[in-house]
């Protein structure tokens, strides 16, 4: 949900979409119209991924407790093969839902803006230099991704504060 919109805009399309079907599994996403969807202010084209993931956990083209047992690299190729998964959406999933330790996700703009903030860099410093300056976290990059996230999101408070 949180793919290329706020986390108050995903925030509230999770609680619309909970309070519309409870738990939210597969089954209960594809019992749901087009139509209730938007409701929960899912846009067309989330609403075609989120039925891609929901068909392919019921038709057991995925099966989410065993990716858990496959390399990075694994779970990234079986993840991408769902429509509407890309390498945002896996990193992210390896991050939060896995605890890898050593996931930095460059498609992350947030992440991004906090790394040329904290790093001093030029507004203009792209993915290669970023990823470059994130190299030297390895290991723990995933751990450089959550203090990065955190020092935005303080950021993004304090300016709200000010106002």
């Amino acid at each position: 949900m949180e793919q290329q919109v706020s986390l108050a805009s995903a925030k509230a399309a999770l609680e619309k979409l909970r309070s519309l079907i409870g738990d939210i599994t597969p089954d209960h996403v594809l019992s749901l119209s087009d139509e209730q969807l938007r409701a929960c202010y899912f846009s067309r084209q989330k609403t075609s991924y989120a039925r891609s993931l929901a068909s392919a956990v019921t038709d057991k083209k995925l099966v989410i407790e065993e990716l858990v047992n496959l390399s990075d690299e694994r779970i990234r190729q079986e993840l991408k093969q769902v429509k509407g998964i890309g390498d945002w959406t896996v990193d992210v999933f390896l991050l939060m839902s896995l605890h890898h330790i050593d996931v930095f996700p460059l498609g992350d703009i947030a992440l991004l803006n906090s790394t040329r903030h904290i790093k001093k860099l030029d507004s203009t410093a792209g993915k290669v230099e970023i990823a470059m300056i994130a190299e030297t976290w390895k290991p723990y990059r995933s751990i450089a991704a959550y203090l990065l996230w955190h020092a935005y999101l303080s950021k993004k408070e304090k300016v709200k504060s000010k106002k």
